[in-house]
């Protein structure tokens, strides 16, 4: 079987290293990205020297016109995608609540909430096996903020990502006679572009790395690893799961420094 993975935000971050992962793996690979054509052309060039296809697709998940256009661009390019990773997020503003913004607050929910569950929509629509589908798997990407209510100044992004965990609980039990399953990675803090505060600030980095039983910040791959567990054969009964990528949880106590 022709194995096509779709990876919404898949031009960076976690959502790059696990198009990599899958390339290594066999899939044929579609790249979603939203503004950075380059990044996504170096990418889909990366994919291409591993002897996989691959291709580039731009559209911003919090439009619907442009995640139905999205999908129907990789079926009629690529074929139905056997597996789905919605990666695709932004952390939004540092805001405590007694500040926020509507408008701030809207796009947070509308790219991380209703662009997830869209493009869930329209993975179904084709994978089930009631519509003639073959079924598969899809695995949101989560936030282990969702578990506690984020760090301070980040309770709405919290928030989007609690969300995205009892959505994909609920879908994966419609999905479940469907043919496919469902599930989350919820990772702790992970060194990308989101989190270059982390990267750039050594004070920052320390205070947040003593939050994490392990004791530090986790790397895109050991976020990109699970995630492709979650697609394969191995987790052929695992579905409805929110698993934690989170190098042990939060520490009870330690720092509240915002990342």
């Amino acid at each position: 079987m022709n194995k096509l993975l779709l990876v919404t935000g898949g031009s960076r971050g976690i959502g790059a290293a696990t198009c990599r992962r899958a390339a290594a793996d066999g899939y044929s690979i579609a790249v979603n990205y939203r503004t950075d054509t380059e990044k996504a052309a170096t990418l889909v060039t990366e994919l291409k020297s591993l002897g996989v296809n691959a291709e580039a697709f731009k559209a911003d998940v919090s439009s619907e016109a442009d995640v139905i256009s999205l999908f129907d661009s990789v079926v009629s390019r690529l074929g139905v995608p056997t597996a789905v990773v919605n990666s695709a997020g932004i952390a939004g503003k540092h805001m405590d609540v007694i500040d926020f913004d509507a408008a701030v607050l809207q796009e947070l929910m509308q790219i991380n909430v209703v662009g997830t569950l869209l493009c869930c929509r329209e993975a179904a629509r084709r994978m089930s096996t009631a519509t003639g589908g073959i079924g598969g798997s899809i695995v949101n990407v989560s936030s282990m903020a969702g578990t506690i209510g984020g760090r301070p100044g980040h309770c709405a992004y919290a928030a989007s990502k609690a969300a995205v965990d009892a959505f994909s609980v609920g879908f994966a039990k419609e999905m479940g006679v469907h043919g496919i399953r469902v599930n989350t990675v919820r990772p702790g803090v992970t060194l990308t572009d989101m989190t270059r505060a982390v990267q750039d600030d050594a004070t920052v980095r320390s205070a947040v790395e003593a939050t994490i039983a392990m004791n530090r910040v986790a790397n895109v791959d050991e976020i990109a690893a699970p995630i492709m567990w979650l697609l394969s054969k191995e987790a052929s009964f695992v579905s409805g799961a929110n698993l934690d990528a989170s190098g042990g949880g939060f520490v009870i106590g330690g720092s509240t420094a915002s990342s």
